[in-house]
C-alpha cells in the first residue's frame, strides 16, 4: 500500500483546521479512489474489514473535532499495516482514471505542432479504413474532427458502494469477487449470468445477449460494476451493467463519469470509449492553446488541453462544466472576432457612396402616405438616414413585426437611391413574397408619382426629374422578359428592382447600385446576402426580419449589422384571438370558419409541412384541399396554394382570394409571410405542434390585418409534451419576442431557423440560452478587435491561425 499520498492529504487537512478544503472535491471524492486501489494490497480479511470501515464515506458530515480523531485513527492503521508508506512497492494497479504518462509524450511525435491535427484519422491507432468510413459517416475525417467529436451526456458512474448499500434504481458502482459465472438462457435469449460478491454480501448479474462473457468472467476475478440496479423477486440485480476487471488499467466503462458518444451503425459504445480513452490521453495534451494566455488567466479559463480531455473524461460535474465553458467560450469568441472582421472588411478596406438625403423627396413620400408613421418607424428611419449619409456602407439589420411597417421604411430607403442617381435592389425569399412586395412599393409610389405600365415593369413620373423605373425580376418570367429587364437594369433605366435570388445570377449587371435590401433574412445564407452585395461597388445594406429574434441571438449570429427593431405596432392593429383546439373539436372549427364565412369574411386552412419534400407536401396539400372541397365545404369556394405551383396559377390564386372570389384558401406554409388580405379572419392550422413559436406567429400574422375580429385555431392530434408547452405559450402570448425567446429555449438555435446559418462555424459546445458567456464573448471581442484587429502581434499568432482554418472551413473570412 503506497500511503504517501494520503499522508500528504493529511497533513494539508491539519494544516487548514480540519475544513475539508485540502483537495479539489473534499476528501470523500478523495479517499473513494484512494481506497480503491489501496484495498486491493490488504490481504488480511480482518484488516479488510477494518479497512473498509474506516474508509466508508462520511468525512464531510463530521464536525471539525471528529475529523481530527478520525485522521489521528487513520494515521495509526497505515503505521501499523505497514510501518509508513516506504514499506513496500507502489501498487501496480489502478481504479481511478489518471493522466497520460509522460513517456508517452516524449515517445510520440508532437501533432498538434504541424499538420497532424488535419490528419486523417485513420493515423489515429486501432482506426482501420472501414471504422474510418463508420466515423465519416457522422462528420468526423480528421484527428482535430475526432478531438472535437464530444459526447452528448455522461453517465455518473463515479459513487463506489458495498452490494449491502445499493437502492434500486440509482446508477451505482460496486467493486466484488466474481463467485459464479455461466451461460444462461432467460427468455430464451442466450445470455450470460454471474453471481459477484464483497464482504457485504452476493448479488445477481445478468448480460443478455452477451454470453461470451461467461468465458472472460474467471472465478475469484476482481470486477468493478456499473449501472442502475433493479429489483427481482426481492433481491437487488444488475441487468446488463457496464463491466470491467481490475486488472490495472486506466477505468473506461465504470467508476467514472462515463461518457455516452453519438453512434452509427457499426459502432457499439465500448468500442468507441476504448478507442477514444487511449486517443484523448495521447493526443489531447499536444493541441496548442490558440486563447492569448492573458486572456485565459483572466477569465478563470482551463488551458484547451486540458479542456478537451475534461469534456471526454471529466474527473467530476465541475471540472466538466469548466471544460464546457471554456470550449463554449472558445466557439462564441471565434463567431464574434468574424462578423466583426467581416462588417470592418465591408465598411472601411471599401469605400462607401455617401447619400446626399434629399429631404423633400422624402417629405413628399411620407405625406403621401394614408397614415401615420409610428415613433419607433420614425426612429429607424433616422438611423437608417444617418447610415446612408457616411461614407461607409451601411451594414443594418431590420427587425419589426408583421405590420409594423418595415416595407414603409425600406421604400423611403429606396427612393433616397434613386434620388442620388442610384439603383437599388431589394430581395425577397419566395416569388409571392417579391411579388407582395413589388404591388405594395408600386402602390405606395402611385401616391406620390403617375404611374405607367403594367406587368414587371412600371413608371412613375413627378417623383423626381425624370421618371422612376421599377421592375420585378422572377424565375416565372419569361426569357424574353428577363432579357430585356437585365438589358433595362445594365442601361440605368430600371431604378428599383424586386426579385428573389434570380438577382444574384449571372446576366444581371447593374450600372450604379448604391443599396441591396434583403427581405427575410434568415432565409438566405451569407453567400446570397454577400452576392448581392458584389453586384455594386460597396452598396448600403439593409437587412429584414419579420422573425423577431432576440437581442442576443442577433448580436451573435449578425454581429456583422448594426441593429433596428420596429417595437411597436401601428394603432388599431388588433390582437388575433388564438385557441388550442382537441381532435374531438375539428367539427366545431369547421363550424366556426362556415359562419366567419357566411359573415362575408374569408378563410386560411394550412396543411402542414410533413416531408422536407415540396412534393410530397404539395401532393399532402392537394388530398387535403380535395376532401375539405368534396366532404367538408362543398358549398364554398375553395382554392389551394403550395410551392410546386407555376407563377402564374399562384397570380391567379391569390388575386381570386384577394378579390374574394374564393371563400377559403387551403394551403401549405407558403403562406408564413407576404401574404396580405385584411378580409381574411379566420386561419386554421393543421398539425400546429409540427411548427415552432415563431411559425405559428408567422402564420397567424396572415389575419387580423383588417377592422373585424380575428381568429387563429390550433389543431393538434397527439402532440409531444413540448409540442403541448408551444400551444398553451402560442394560445396565451401575443408578443413576437417573447415568443422568440421561448421558442429559443424550446428548440434551440438551429431549429429556431429551420437551417443551420450558411457561412458561420457550427456551434458544438455553446448555447445560445447562455447569455451571460455570450455576452463576456461579445465584449472581450471588441476590446480585442480595438487593440489588434489584425492579429499582427505575435503572440496572437496561434489565434490568427485558429481564425483562419474556422472561417475558411464557414465559408467566408474576410
Amino acid at each position: 500500500m503506497n500511503a504517501d499520498s494520503l499522508r500528504k492529504v493529511l497533513d494539508l487537512e491539519r494544516q487548514r483546521d480540519y475544513a475539508d478544503i485540502a483537495v479539489f472535491g473534499g476528501l470523500d471524492k478523495f479517499l473513494r479512489n484512494w481506497s480503491a486501489q489501496a484495498a486491493e494490497s490488504v490481504t488480511s480479511p480482518a484488516m479488510l474489514k477494518r479497512f473498509r470501515q474506516l474508509f466508508a464515506p462520511g468525512y464531510a458530515a463530521l464536525t471539525p473535532p471528529q475529523r481530527r480523531e478520525w485522521a489521528q485513527g487513520v494515521l495509526a492503521f497505515l503505521d501499523e499495516m505497514g510501518k509508513g508508506p516506504a514499506a513496500g512497492p507502489p501498487a501496480p494497479r489502478t481504479v481511478t482514471a489518471k493522466k497520460p504518462a509522460p513517456k508517452v509524450k516524449k515517445s510520440t511525435p508532437a501533432p498538434g505542432a504541424g499538420p497532424g491535427l488535419d490528419s486523417p484519422v485513420t493515423i489515429v491507432k486501432g482506426i482501420s479504413t472501414s471504422l474510418a468510413g463508420k466515423f465519416g459517416r457522422m462528420g468526423v475525417k480528421t484527428v482535430r474532427d475526432l478531438l472535437y467529436f464530444f459526447p452528448h451526456r455522461h453517465l455518473d458512474y463515479s459513487r463506489l458502494k458495498f452490494i449491502s448499500q445499493l437502492a434500486e434504481g440509482e446508477e451505482q458502482t460496486i467493486v466484488a469477487n466474481v463467485w459464479q459465472a455461466q451461460e444462461s438462457r432467460p427468455g430464451g435469449r442466450r445470455s450470460t449470468e454471474a453471481i459477484v460478491g464483497d464482504e457485504t454480501g452476493n448479488m445477481r448479474v445478468v448480460w443478455f445477449n452477451q454470453p461470451y462473457l461467461a468465458k472472460k468472467l474467471t472465478t475469484n476475478a476482481r470486477i468493478m460494476l456499473s449501472g442502475r440496479v433493479s429489483l427481482f423477486k426481492g433481491r437487488h440485480v444488475f441487468l446488463s451493467p457496464e463491466w470491467e476487471l481490475m486488472e490495472g488499467q486506466d477505468l473506461v466503462h465504470t467508476a467514472r463519469l462515463v461518457p455516452v458518444y453519438p453512434l452509427t451503425q457499426g459502432l457499439r459504445p465500448r468500442q468507441v470509449r476504448k478507442l477514444m480513452k487511449a486517443f484523448i490521453d495521447l493526443w489531447a495534451p499536444q493541441v496548442p492553446d490558440f486563447l492569448p494566455e492573458d486572456l485565459r488567466k483572466r477569465l478563470h479559463l482551463l488551458e484547451l488541453p486540458q479542456a478537451i480531455s475534461q469534456a471526454h473524461y471529466p474527473e467530476d460535474e465541475a471540472v466538466k462544466d469548466r471544460a464546457r465553458t471554456r470550449l463554449a467560450f472558445d466557439e462564441l469568441f471565434l463567431l464574434q472576432l468574424g462578423v466583426m472582421s467581416r462588417k470592418r472588411d465591408f465598411q472601411e478596406t471599401r469605400p462607401g457612396t455617401p447619400f446626399d438625403v434629399k429631404q423633400p423627396v422624402l417629405d413628399t413620400f411620407l405625406k403621401s402616405l394614408p397614415f401615420t408613421l409610428t415613433a419607433a418607424q420614425h426612429k429607424v428611419m433616422a438611423e437608417i438616414k444617418a447610415d446612408l449619409e457616411k461614407s461607409r456602407p451601411m451594414c443594418r439589420l431590420l427587425q419589426g413585426e408583421v405590420g409594423s411597417g418595415k416595407t414603409v421604411v425600406a421604400t423611403a430607403a429606396l427612393l433616397e437611391a434613386a434620388a442620388n442617381g442610384c439603383q437599388a435592389a431589394f430581395m425577397a425569399p419566395t416569388e409571392i413574397l417579391a411579388e407582395q412586395h413589388f404591388a405594395t412599393i408600386c402602390r405606395l409610389l402611385s401616391r406620390v408619382g403617375r404611374e405607367e405600365g403594367e406587368g414587371y415593369l412600371r413608371s412613375f413620373s413627378g417623383v423626381r426629374e425624370r421618371p422612376l423605373g421599377v421592375a420585378l425580376l422572377i424565375g416565372d418570367i419569361r426569357q424574353a422578359g428577363k432579357r430585356q429587364i437585365q438589358k433595362q437594369i445594365l442601361s440605368g433605366e430600371i431604378d428599383i428592382v424586386i426579385g428573389t435570388h434570380a438577382l444574384v445570377q449571372k446576366g444581371v449587371e447593374f450600372l450604379k447600385l448604391g443599396l441591396a435590401v434583403v427581405d427575410e433574412q434568415h432565409r438566405f445564407g451569407v453567400e446570397q446576402r454577400s452576392a448581392l452585395r458584389e453586384k455594386g461597388f460597396s452598396p448600403h445594406m439593409l437587412v429584414m426580419t419579420a422573425t423577431p429574434i432576440p437581442r442576443t441571438l442577433a448580436l451573435t449570429l449578425y454581429g456583422d449589422l448594426d441593429l433596428s427593431v420596429i417595437d411597436e405596432l401601428p394603432p388599431g392593429r388588433q390582437t388575433v384571438k388564438t385557441k388550442w383546439l382537441k381532435p374531438d373539436q375539428r367539427e366545431s372549427a369547421y363550424a366556426f370558419v362556415r359562419k366567419q364565412v357566411g359573415a362575408g369574411r374569408q378563410a386560411f386552412i394550412l396543411c402542414p409541412l410533413i416531408e422536407e419534400s415540396e412534393t410530397i407536401a404539395a401532393q399532402a396539400a392537394v388530398a387535403e384541399y380535395e376532401r375539405l372541397s368534396r366532404e367538408v365545404f362543398p358549398d364554398l369556394r375553395l382554392g389551394l396554394l403550395h410551392g410546386r405551383l407555376s407563377g402564374a396559377d399562384k397570380d391567379a390564386v391569390m388575386a381570386a382570394f384577394r378579390s374574394g372570389e374564393l371563400n377559403i384558401l387551403v394551403s401549405t406554409p407558403v403562406i408564413e409571410v407576404g401574404i396580405d388580405v385584411p378580409n381574411a379572419t379566420v386561419m386554421l392550422i393543421e398539425s400546429a405542434d409540427r411548427f415552432g413559436l415563431s411559425q405559428l406567429h408567422q402564420f397567424r400574422g396572415r389575419v387580423g390585418r383588417g377592422e373585424a375580429q380575428s381568429y387563429c385555431m390550433l389543431l393538434a392530434e397527439n402532440p409531444t409534451e413540448v409540442g403541448r408547452e408551444r400551444l398553451d405559450i402560442i394560445e396565451s402570448v401575443q408578443d413576437g419576442f417573447e415568443l422568440a425567446e421561448a421558442d429559443l429555449r424550446l428548440r434551440g438555435p438551429g431549429e429556431f431557423f429551420g437551417t443551420r446559418q450558411s457561412g458561420l462555424p457550427d456551434l458544438r459546445m455553446a448555447r445560445i440560452s447562455d447569455v451571460a458567456l455570450l455576452e463576456l464573448a461579445r465584449a472581450e471581442a471588441i476590446d480585442f478587435f480595438r487593440v489588434d484587429p489584425d492579429m499582427k502581434r505575435a503572440e496572437h499568432r496561434l489565434l490568427a491561425g485558429e481564425m483562419a482554418r474556422v472561417w475558411t472551413g464557414a465559408g467566408e473570412w474576410s
